[in-house]
């Protein structure tokens, strides 16, 4: 009796769940009978299916993320570009979703792929490169998302935003654009040295032209202010040889055996009479 019971029990736990599915609130729910569907977009909460006969299936109807690796476009002046972009898609009819995709996502990233490619690649033909770069976050995503959409409404997947990561130029035209960017800036710099050398020369004769201007005036007070001096030195000499002669000629001797004297190992050969040794002879008679 009791392993009767048990086994009452374990069939009717086995039929219980296999006749309830749970859908959660991030899920939508499909249920099929013998392969086919017979019900779609079920809401969140506990349902109830025939056991053995129907199945049930939930897909994750939360926004998700197409990331795209870069692609080359042209624009409408036949400018290569490489743009890099995502987009955030979502399930909106799941019948027609598991009809096209058997409700696997990367078969739905696969399909959709394509699609919005297809579609920014229309976009950008319409517009120049400066209209890509500065409509790529506005008006362009915005018509780009519609588009989109037309494509993908087959695969019941809406498309809720595409946004544009980088607009970039291809390698060998960048590099071409950074050799012109180079060659541009190196002539503004040659054009600012030889412009600072200009400067330079301008101002270093000026400050020439000026040390002269300032030498020839300090030369000629110099010699304004020695001629002076030397006009009151004679009168000085003249009015003390005026007041005393004798004395003038013992101090001017006495400058004169100083002078001569001076590096301690002169020799003079000089007649002792001479006038020259007059004060050596005759000093303290005053003659």
């Amino acid at each position: 009796m009791k392993n009767a019971a048990v086994i009452l029990v374990l069939f009717a736990v086995l039929l219980l769940t296999s006749t309830i599915f749970v859908v959660r609130e991030d899920q939508v729910g499909v249920l099929f009978q013998l392969g086919r569907i017979v019900k779609t977009d079920i809401e969140p909460g506990v349902h109830f299916k025939l056991p053995l006969v129907q199945d049930a299936r939930t897909f994750d109807r939360r926004i998700m993320t197409l990331d795209s690796q870069p692609e080359r476009y042209l624009t409408s002046e036949k400018k290569d570009v490489n743009v890099d972009f995502f987009a955030k898609w979502r399930i909106v009819e799941v019948g027609r979703y598991y009809t096209t995709t058997s409700g696997d996502e990367l078969q739905a990233m696969q399909r959709l792929n394509p699609i919005i490619k297809e579609a920014l690649r229309n976009q950008i033909n319409q517009r120049t490169l400066q209209e890509t770069v500065s409509d790529a976050r506005s008006s362009m995503t915005e018509a780009l998302v519609r588009t989109a959409n037309e494509g993908t409404r087959s695969l019941g997947i809406e498309v809720v935003d595409v946004r544009i990561k980088r607009i970039d130029l291809p390698e060998e035209v960048s590099e071409s654009v950074y050799n012109r960017m180079r060659a541009e800036r190196s002539r503004v710099a040659n054009e600012l040295r030889s412009q600072g050398v200009e400067a330079s020369e301008t101002i270093r004769a000026n400050a020439d032209r000026e040390r002269q201007v300032i030498l020839a005036n300090a030369e000629r007070d110099a010699q304004r202010i020695r001629g002076e001096g030397d006009a009151q030195a004679a009168d000085i000499y003249a009015r003390a040889y005026g007041q005393d002669a004798e004395f003038y000629a013992f101090h001017r001797s006495l400058e004169s055996y100083r002078t001569a004297f001076e590096g301690g190992d002169s020799v003079l050969v000089l007649d002792p009479d001479s006038e020259f040794f007059r004060y050596f002879g005759n000093a303290g008679r005053g003659e």
